[in-house]
């Protein structure tokens, strides 16, 4: 029997997979510390502003996210007119993919980088070259030597998930440097708001003073609009253009474009977050450091957990152990570092209890046995 076949190369894609969110043992209460979501939630006047745009659902938003570029400009001093919103920040790097890769083009990214990257490469028919990293850490050097004539885009996670490291600014703009002009760099700061290095800088000033550079941001991180799914862009009034050619109409929701305005108003709750997550992050990196465990060095609102390969001592080991107390870390084989775990920051409480597991579990004769 004869049915429509999809595009050459989508079935050899494998599709994303989220965190998992399993329940555990009965009497333990669950936390969710697998998808990078914040533990604090949206800022109040976010919910508030939500609630309000209840009363007119009947309305298509406004087609070009007017108000929500204008705020965006204000809050990064940005020209609301090289801003593009879309539905997270996924919508937009796939807007770019569609954009500028096409069938046997190559777009290069990092051996541990964003999954989404791979999967919007080969949707437009283009190959994915991976550069391999230096200590979990996207290498210029190792990018630049990957570059050929097919080369149209290269994905920069900075910082990077899952592995939480980061590129200073000055080796971001050697990257770009070395980069022949009609290649697009896309620099994807999605954690850029937990980040308090001297040396980072989140990729507006390379995209302000150049023509093939382009930076992703989005409001499901610090801000906790990841339910909203918004994201924005700030690139060259050429690559605004082109994509917005592309751009579905209404793609973020009157709800979501005025709950993203009023977090990025409430600069408080962003400030109290970004405290928070520093303060545990270090708790976190020097506890589990004490067990035995090695932690990449993070600058995100996670960290990267390396696990021994003995048997009963594995990351898979330990996750199955973790998930039985509650506490549901992400798994990272897809990402090719299936002797780790991504845990991320929460409460206080769901900080000291992943210690505890992973005292208990490190200390454990075999799996399961506290």
């Amino acid at each position: 029997m004869s049915r429509p076949v999809p595009n050459p190369g989508i079935l050899d894609i494998a599709p994303y997979t989220p965190g998992k969110s399993p329940k555990a043992e009965p009497g333990r209460k669950v936390f969710k510390l697998s998808a990078n979501e914040t533990p604090f939630g949206p800022s109040p006047k976010a919910i508030e502003a939500y609630r309000n745009a209840a009363a007119h659902l009947e309305d298509y938003p406004e087609g070009t996210s007017h108000i929500l570029r204008e705020a965006i400009g204000r809050a990064f001093g940005l020209d609301p007119d090289r801003i593009i919103c879309g539905a997270g920040s996924d919508e937009v790097l796939n807007l770019l993919a569609h954009t500028y890769l096409g069938q046997g083009d190559e777009a290069i990214s990092t051996t541990h980088s964003f999954l989404v990257y791979p999967i919007a490469t080969k949707a437009n028919g283009a190959i994915n070259v991976i550069a391999p990293e230096a200590e979990f850490t996207a290498d210029v050097d190792a990018i630049l030597k990957l570059v050929t004539p097919k080369t149209k885009l290269v994905w920069l996670a900075n910082p990077n998930n899952p592995t939480g490291t980061y590129l200073p600014f000055d080796e971001v703009k050697r990257l770009r440097a070395g980069l022949p002009d009609n290649v697009l760099l896309v620099v994807d700061a999605a954690y850029a708001d937990y980040v308090s290095r001297n040396d980072y800088e989140m990729g507006i000033e390379l995209v302000a003073t150049t023509e093939n550079t382009v930076m992703t941001h989005t409001f499901s991180k610090i801000h906790g609009l990841a339910a909203l799914r918004v994201g924005w862009m700030f690139g060259p009034a050429h690559i605004i253009d082109a994509c917005n050619r592309i751009r579905g109409p209404f793609n973020v929701s009157t709800p979501a474009m005025l709950a993203a305005i009023a977090a990025l108003e409430d600069t408080a709750h962003q400030q109290m977050s970004k405290t928070h997550t520093e303060k545990w992050r270090n708790w976190l990196t020097d506890e589990i450091n004490k067990l035995g465990l090695k932690v990449t060095p993070s600058v995100a609102n996670f960290v990267l957990i390396h696990f021994p390969l003995d048997k009963g001592k594995t990351a898979e080991d330990a996750d199955a152990f973790l998930t039985k107390r509650g506490l549901v870390l992400r798994a990272l084989k897809n990402y090719k570092l299936p002797h780790a775990l991504r845990l991320t920051i929460g409460t206080e409480e769901a900080n000291r209890l992943v210690v505890d597991g992973l005292r208990d579990f490190m200390t454990s004769n075999s799996l399961g046995s506290k």
